[in-house]
């Protein structure tokens, strides 16, 4: 009989549960239940996604249990466990003041890069900290404790409850007050924010046990929803996953940290001991579906036209529709240059969408080279990789291998992969196969790479 356990994506848009084969991973059941649309939530609402998912017995007979959640959002709880207000989630960016408040007080983007590996912008937890301090000095004076959505859920289905709350070393390095370099809080850095000290989850190691459920099932120590995608891709130093979803994520599995003060690349942990340098931007997967919306198509239809020309005929977007993280423009919106009657097609909009998207992307990359973190190859996923015009151009725009693995919930299936392995006690986690289709090979498209970035050059006092 198969040893069964169960990973949990707590992402933005909804929870998803898989029931896995411990030894194989083969997916065994699923279930999943939706979240509200919003930038800040009340934490029950994921309690009661996942008690929807898992309805029916879905958890029958696992054995172990780890959760992948959304990264940086704020759960912040009063001497009692109790939650204080609605956790402010990372694509809320009303704290991009604080973040650049921070930035000064510490000394500037080299501190921030030095002491934590990233520099603050509007998605961290230690700018949402400050947002709290300045904004509801009521609510944050009742403040005792602060997790991230991860740490609150599994505590969820922990007996010991909130009060023995961990978490582990990938969610903690996107907090804005933990090193991956020395593995230790900076709780200076919680001060800087907050004005004083309140308790932090104590970080597990890799697959360290840190309780049971109710049923008996063993809990693993969780991560960070890109943690989670990285370990259930199976990837490896030189890979770098770039997952087109609610937003653009670019990370690359390395041995050594970063610490890139220009902002780009944060220098987070992996859920295996290694590093996770990641480029992460607010626009994604939305920006197709919106300029769909605006072309009067469905997602199926808009592939056709942007496939049906070689070129956007000069067409450029940036496609900064929400404000972007990365570059680091809370406030800007969308442009779209070099229109003339000529081009003014739903087939070149179409064609510029997506290339605006991908060279975004590819930018995230660069900036991973710079960094000295090797790249070999692109694992290409979420809901975005199933646009047929991103497979099409992905591999020219972003000039390096492309592999699809096939379509999963690769960030519950990470977590799936975590219970397994804090299950076994194994040294390295189980060999789980994960099928993927490299993409035809093309020549770079420099041409495309260069519009893009004198674009964005030249509309920089615009943006800001």
């Amino acid at each position: 009989m198969s040893i069964l356990v169960a990973g949990i994506d707590c992402s933005t848009q909804s929870t998803k549960v898989v029931v896995c084969d411990a030894g194989t991973g083969t997916v065994l059941r699923t279930g999943s239940a939706p979240h509200p649309d919003a930038t800040e939530v009340d934490p029950a609402v994921w309690a009661d996604a996942l008690r929807s998912a898992s309805a029916g017995g879905l958890l029958d007979g696992v054995a172990a249990v780890a959760v992948g959640g959304q990264q940086h959002g704020m759960v912040a709880l009063d001497e009692d466990g109790r939650v204080v207000r609605p956790a402010l989630l990372w694509n809320d960016t009303r704290s991009a003041g604080a973040a650049a408040d921070l930035i000064t007080e510490l000394g500037g983007p080299r501190a921030w890069a030095d002491a934590v590996g990233l520099v603050p912008v509007a998605s961290f937890t230690v700018t949402k900290l400050r947002w709290l301090a300045e904004h509801e000095p009521d609510r944050a004076a009742r403040v005792a404790a602060v997790l991230l959505p991860h740490d609150w859920l599994t505590a969820q289905l922990c007996t010991d409850g909130v009060a023995a709350a961990r978490t582990d070393r990938g969610d903690a390095s996107g907090t804005g007050y933990w090193s991956p370099s020395t593995g230790e809080y900076r709780t200076d850095l919680l001060r800087l924010a907050f004005g004083r000290e309140v308790r932090l989850p104590p970080v597990a190691a890799p697959a360290e046990p840190v309780g049971r459920t109710s049923d008996g099932a063993l809990l693993g120590p969780g991560t960070g929803d890109n943690m989670a995608a990285a370990l259930g891709l199976g990837a490896l130093p030189g890979d770098v996953t770039v997952s087109i979803g609610t937003s653009g994520v670019v990370a690359a599995v390395s041995e050594t940290p970063t610490a890139d003060d220009g902002g780009y690349v944060a220098s987070f942990a992996d859920a295996t001991g290694r590093f996770l340098p990641l480029v992460c931007t607010l626009n994604a997967a939305r920006v197709l579906a919106a300029a769909a919306g605006l072309l009067g198509v469905d997602l199926a239809r808009f592939d056709e036209l942007a496939l049906s020309t070689p070129d956007s005929g000069g067409l450029v977007l940036l496609p900064f529709l929400d404000g972007e993280r990365t570059p680091d423009l809370p406030d800007a919106r969308g442009v779209l240059t070099g229109l003339s009657r000529a081009n003014a097609t739903a087939a070149r909009l179409a064609r510029a969408t997506v290339e605006g998207l991908l060279c975004g992307l590819a930018d995230g990359i660069e900036a991973l080279r710079a960094q000295r973190v090797p790249v070999r190859r692109v694992l290409l996923t979420g809901g975005g990789a199933r646009s047929a015009a991103v497979r099409a151009l992905a591999p020219a725009v972003l000039g390096v291998p492309v592999l699809l693995p096939e379509p999963a919930e690769y960030v519950a299936l990470g977590a799936a992969r975590q219970a397994a392995w804090t299950l076994s006690g194994a040294v390295e986690p189980p060999a789980w196969s994960v099928p993927a289709t490299e993409l035809p090979a093309a020549e770079p498209a420099t041409a495309v790479r260069e519009a893009y970035a004198a674009v964005l050059a030249g509309a920089d006092t615009l943006l800001r």
